[in-house]
């Protein structure tokens, strides 16, 4: 009896792949694979979310920081993963829209390798600068910086990351020669603006808001159209600079073949993730603005702001170090 009911078993394994017996996804730990080191926006925002997909999943979510050469090293891990759930990948705008134009050798291509699953943050950007840099507002650096050109430097989190993109906006849009000193991520970059060995970087309030608060960093303006209401009486550059405006996103996709279903459940459970009020009141309070859309509106997205940097590369004649 015991032999027959197992060949029962086993029979209607067969005929149905498996999937009878199949365990709800996921049912085991997954990874979020970050291409940047500790301590940037990045970072933050996969450890501030992956806690609460733990609790609803009941399955471990690890954070792998896997950094180097401007975040693709990190990029291509998460391509060539297993399209199985698994593995998946936060990254920014740099990784998923503007690396692919400045490195005509990079292997992955973000529209072609990924299954894009949601937006998960708009997130605001500042100029900050070490106290010892004699400015305090984009006015001020502008005419030192033509007073001492080619003599004041900005850090980034690694060429073609919005760091970069933001001080290359500048140099281009102001008339001003500043020299780009790329990082290995956002951790290090502020690592040395904050011992003052760069004068000033572009990056997310995110990372910038405590150094700011604290007075160890000094905020010159805000990159995006409008004023942060966390630094109301910082301008934006625009204000100074006509036109000028930035503002970087990060964003969740998978391996791309991995099934529908996966990227619909992944996208469901990020979003209910980033509704949690103690996440989102954390998000907020760091500058970052909840997204949450549907596959398909940020692949959309996604394309949109592939051909958008691709022609401020080309136009810009922006170039990777």
């Amino acid at each position: 009896m015991r032999l027959f009911v197992t060949l029962i078993l086993a029979t209607l394994a067969v005929m149905t792949g498996g999937d009878a017996f199949a365990q709800p996804f996921p049912a085991k730990p997954v990874r979020i694979v970050v291409a940047f080191p500790p301590g940037g926006g990045v970072d933050i925002v996969a450890r501030l979310v992956g806690p609460k997909l733990t609790e609803s999943w009941h399955q471990q979510v690890i954070v792998e920081n896997r950094a180097g050469a401007s975040g693709m090293i990190g990029t291509e891990l998460a391509a060539r993963a297993a399209p199985d759930g698994y593995t998946v990948f936060i990254g920014t705008m740099g990784n998923l829209a503007v690396n692919q134009h400045l490195f005509p050798k990079m292997t992955v291509d973000p529209l072609r390798d990924f299954a894009p699953i949601t937006l998960v943050v708009a997130v605001n950007f500042v100029m900050v600068s070490h106290p010892s840099l004699p400015v305090r507002n984009v006015k001020e650096l502008i005419v030192l910086a033509k007073a001492r050109p080619g003599q004041i430097n900005y850090s980034s989190s690694g060429a073609g990351g919005a760091p970069h993109l933001g001080g290359e906006l500048l140099k281009r849009m102001a008339q001003v020669n500043l020299i780009h000193i790329p990082y290995k991520g956002s951790g290090p970059s502020f690592q040395d603006l904050l011992g003052g060995h760069v004068s000033l970087t572009f990056d997310s309030l995110v990372q910038s808001l405590p150094y700011i608060k604290s007075g160890k960093l000094r905020a010159l303006a805000v990159l995006g159209k409008t004023r942060s209401p966390l630094l109301p009486d910082v301008p934006t550059v625009g204000e100074t600079v006509a036109g000028y405006e930035l503002t970087n996103w990060f964003g969740l996709v998978a391996p791309a073949a991995t099934p529908r279903e996966i990227v619909a459940k992944l996208r469901d459970d990020w979003a209910k993730a980033l509704l949690n009020p103690e996440v989102r009141t954390k998000l907020s309070g760091m500058g970052a603005d909840v997204v949450g859309d549907t596959p398909e509106q940020f692949g959309a997205f996604m394309r949109s702001e592939s051909a958008k940097w691709a022609k401020l590369v080309k136009d810009a004649n922006i170039r990777a170090e």
